[in-house]
């Protein structure tokens, strides 16, 4: 038989597929075109992709614009410290308080209540610490702002504070730096200050401290001497908050040269005051003689070689003269000029 009477014999038909009911006609019906089809699919795919890529990439744009402006903001609020408000029930005079209770009485401090009442509160936050173990629910201490708390606790209102975990040391300066910016504390209380600083061990000595806190050395001392006088003579004042930083050294002599007369004079004075203010007190105190006038000031003599040399006047006003008894020549002159200069430059 023949190739050709073969072939004849084969049924084509039953060697193709039967095509699926519903199958889509349009199918391609060749490689290349299948080929197409599915490079058409994928192209359609990237399209969509892309699109939703930069959807993204706008959404991406418009946060990173809103964060860089949250970043601004928080840049103004950066250092700042939030503030809450606190019952005055909660929180504890610091140890190294220097407010005489005269300060929370009379009319300043009831100006200061008056204006807290009117605003609602006190506008000026105080700061205050965490503590532990004070009981009686003390949660807090004041590191500055007695003043203010008190007001609020004679008021009953919250007071608003600023909460900062300090150490000691760190408390004390920034108590005493607050209190020596707003210029209203007397110098018996900053005495007082200092003393418990020292008591406690804070600094080592009157330079450290002065040093630390940023203060002139020798009215640093002055304060401290006013603190430390008996308790005999602090209460021959009305107040020590009368007492000025210029007479520490006028009862330092007083009290060097006789002591127990000046002490029975001091105890004269809480009982018989009268109507004598701060500096009659004074007078009595350094010469009780009915006709002594309020002292001149302090006088200090320099000496070389047995001989005076200089003196030095300062009156109670605090204002100072200074007699050479020697003349000088030019370059003493111009020494002396530049000592001066630099003195002059430290008051300001």
């Amino acid at each position: 038989m023949s190739l050709k009477d073969k072939a004849s014999r084969i049924d084509f038909g039953a060697l193709l597929a039967p095509m699926p009911a519903g199958a889509d006609d349009k199918s391609p019906k060749t490689a290349p075109g299948a080929m197409m089809a599915l490079a058409n699919d994928q192209r359609s795919e990237l399209l969509r992709q892309n699109e939703t890529l930069r959807e993204q990439a706008a959404r991406s744009a418009d946060l990173e614009a809103r964060l860089g402006e949250a970043v601004e903001d928080l840049r103004a609020w950066e250092g700042a410290k939030p503030t809450r408000l606190i019952e005055t029930s909660r929180i504890a005079h610091s140890e190294f308080a220097n407010r005489h209770s005269a300060t929370f009485q009379g009319a300043e401090f009831d100006q200061l209540k008056r204006e807290i009442l009117e605003a609602g509160g006190n506008v000026q936050p105080i700061k205050v610490r965490p503590i532990s173990g004070k009981g009686d629910g003390i949660d807090f201490e004041v590191v500055f702002g007695h003043r203010r708390c008190e007001a609020c606790r004679q008021l009953g209102l919250p007071v608003m504070a600023m909460v900062d975990s300090l150490d000691d040391r760190s408390l004390f300066i920034e108590m005493e730096r607050e209190n020596r910016e707003r210029a209203d504390l007397s110098p018996w209380e900053q005495g007082v200050m200092y003393s418990r600083a020292l008591d406690r061990g804070l600094f080592s000595s009157n330079r450290q401290m002065a040093s630390a806190l940023g203060v002139d050395l020798s009215n640093l001392g002055k304060s401290l001497t006013l603190a430390r006088l008996p308790a005999e003579v602090i209460g021959a004042f009305a107040s020590p908050l009368d007492i000025q930083l210029r007479w520490a050294p006028l009862l330092t002599k007083a009290l060097e040269v006789d002591a127990p007369a000046v002490l029975v004079r001091a105890r004269e004075m809480q009982t018989s005051r009268g109507n004598r203010g701060a500096k009659g007190v004074l007078s009595y105190l350094l010469d009780p003689t009915p006709d002594s006038k309020e002292p001149d000031g302090v006088n200090l003599n320099y000496a070389v070689a047995g001989k005076r040399a200089a003196t030095l006047n300062i009156d109670l006003n605090g204002h100072a003269v200074v007699r050479i008894n020697f003349p000088l020549t030019t370059v003493q002159q111009g020494e002396l000029g530049e000592l001066v200069e630099r003195f002059v430059a430290k008051l300001q």
